[in-house]
């Protein structure tokens, strides 16, 4: 059993327009990076979600890819 202090926290998942909100770009765009693997999402039926982690993670690969 896992103490609590070492327990993963729970995964902040965010829909689409929350998303969109937090990487200041309009939907045709946003969906243009997930068709190009650029970033990670999930269905949950029709739903698409996106994790605050992809977000961070693509943020990342852009702050790396222009350096």
């Amino acid at each position: 059993m896992q103490s609590p202090s070492s327990a993963p926290g729970p995964i902040e998942v965010l829909t689409v327009p929350e998303a969109m909100a937090a990487l200041r770009i309009k939907r045709g765009k946003f969906y243009d990076l997930i068709r190009s693997n650029q970033l990670e999402s999930f269905t949950i039926g029709r739903a698409r979600r996106v994790t605050a982690e992809s977000i961070r993670a693509f943020i990342r690969r852009q702050i790396e890819e222009n350096d």
